[in-house]
C-alpha cells in the first residue's frame, strides 16, 4: 500500500516522502480502515518538524492523528457487520507510529466511530481533533448555556467549530476573534454575534462595550502565552478561560486580576480525555450532525503524493479552515470491499 512516511524531522519538503508498505492486517479487538480522507492538524505539523522534540519515537513514522474511511476487515472479538461501515477515526497517531496518511489503517474497533447517515467523509476527517476539541471545550465544567462566550481564533478549524457548538448549547451571546475581514465574513457566518479583529482593534475596549461592561463569562483559548493578559481584562467576575493550546511552554499568569475575579482555568488535550469525556463529545458531536446543525470549513483539499504542500498550509497559516488529503475515491472503496 501507498503511505506517506518520514523517518526524521525537519522541513516538510525535506523529510516526507511516499513509499510502499505492507497492507495490515486487523489482530484481536481490531479494525481495518480503507482510509479515503486524510486530516492534517497543527499537532501532526509539530510533530514531523520537530517543533517539541527532534528525537522520533519510532525509526518511521505515518502521520496524522484523523482520518475517514471504510471499515474492509475486523479482527476476533469485532462483529462482521462492521465491515463496509463509514467511519472517523481519532487518535490514529497518538503514540502509535501509524497514522491516516496511508491507504490503510489498522486502529483499536472504539476509535472508528460510525459517521451518521449523510454527513462527507471528508468532514468526518476533521472530528478527531477540530470537533472534539470544541465540543470538549464548550461542555467542560458545567457547559456555556446562557454564557457570554468569548472564542479566539473563530475561524480556525477549532474555533470555526466552537463558534457554531457554543451557540448550539446554548450560549446567550458568542464573540470571536479573527485577524482579518476574510475571518471575520467566516465567523459570523458560523454564527458568532460578534467578530473582533485582533490586530486592527482594541480588543478589551471592545469586548466591554459588546457585554455592556459585563465581559465575558469563558473563553475558549487557542494561545494563552500569547492572549493570557488580555483575556483576564476581559473576564468577568466568577468567569473562566479554557485553554487547548499555547505556543509557548510556560506561561506568566497575572495573580492580582484573577484573584479578584474568582478566575477558573481549565487545561485540556484532546488526545488525553478521559473515556467519560470523549462519549460526551461525541454523543454531542453526533447530535449537531444529524440534526443538519454544523458548517463544516474545509479550506484545501490535496492527494496523497501533496502531503508536503499540506503541511506547508498547515503550518503558515495561510488555510483558513481545515486541510485533507484525499486517500482513496470512496466509491471504488466501497465497491472494493463488497465485492
Amino acid at each position: 500500500m501507498k503511505a506517506a512516511v518520514y523517518s526524521r524531522t525537519g522541513p516538510a519538503r525535506d523529510v516526507l516522502s511516499i513509499a510502499e508498505r505492507p497492507r495490515p492486517e486487523p489482530q484481536a479487538g481490531e479494525v481495518r480502515v480503507r482510509v479515503v480522507w486524510s486530516g492534517v492538524n497543527p499537532s501532526d505539523v509539530k510533530a514531523r518538524a520537530g517543533t517539541r522534540s527532534n528525537v522520533l519515537p519510532f525509526p518511521q513514522i505515518v502521520p496524522h492523528s484523523d482520518g475517514a474511511g471504510i471499515i474492509d476487515a475486523v479482527g476476533e472479538g469485532v462483529p462482521a457487520r462492521r465491515i463496509g461501515e463509514r467511519v472517523w477515526i481519532w487518535n490514529a497517531a497518538w503514540g502509535r507510529a501509524d497514522g491516516t496518511a496511508a491507504e490503510w489503517i489498522v486502529v483499536p474497533a472504539a476509535q472508528a466511530v460510525a459517521v451518521p447517515e449523510g454527513v462527507a467523509l471528508d468532514a468526518a476527517a476533521c472530528f478527531g481533533i477540530p470537533a472534539l476539541t470544541a465540543c470538549h471545550a464548550v461542555s467542560v465544567d458545567g457547559g456555556v448555556a446562557g454564557k457570554r462566550v468569548l472564542v479566539a481564533g473563530g475561524a480556525g478549524a477549532v474555533g470555526h467549530y466552537a463558534v457554531q457548538m457554543a451557540k448550539l448549547a446554548g450560549a446567550s451571546q458568542v464573540i470571536a476573534t479573527v485577524s482579518s475581514a476574510d475571518k471575520a465574513a467566516r465567523a459570523i457566518d458560523a454564527g458568532a454575534d460578534v467578530a473582533i479583529d485582533y490586530k486592527t482593534e482594541d480588543l478589551v475596549g471592545r469586548v466591554s462595550q459588546e457585554t455592556q461592561g459585563h465581559g465575558v463569562d469563558c473563553i475558549i483559548e487557542v494561545d494563552f502565552a500569547a492572549n493570557a493578559e488580555q483575556d483576564f481584562a476581559m473576564l468577568a467576575p466568577e468567569g473562566r478561560i479554557v485553554v487547548y493550546g499555547s505556543a509557548a511552554p510556560e506561561i506568566r499568569v497575572p495573580f492580582v486580576p484573577a484573584i479578584l475575579k474568582n478566575v477558573r482555568l481549565s487545561f485540556f488535550i484532546v488526545y488525553h480525555l478521559s473515556g467519560t469525556d470523549r462519549a460526551i463529545a461525541i454523543h454531542h458531536l453526533h447530535r449537531w450532525l444529524e440534526a443538519g446543525a454544523l458548517k463544516h470549513a474545509i479550506a484545501l483539499r490535496l492527494p496523497l503524493d501533496q502531503i508536503a504542500q499540506a503541511h506547508e498550509a498547515v503550518e503558515s497559516g495561510s488555510a483558513i479552515g481545515n486541510v485533507v488529503l484525499a486517500i482513496t475515491d470512496e466509491a471504488g472503496a466501497a465497491a472494493a470491499i463488497l465485492s
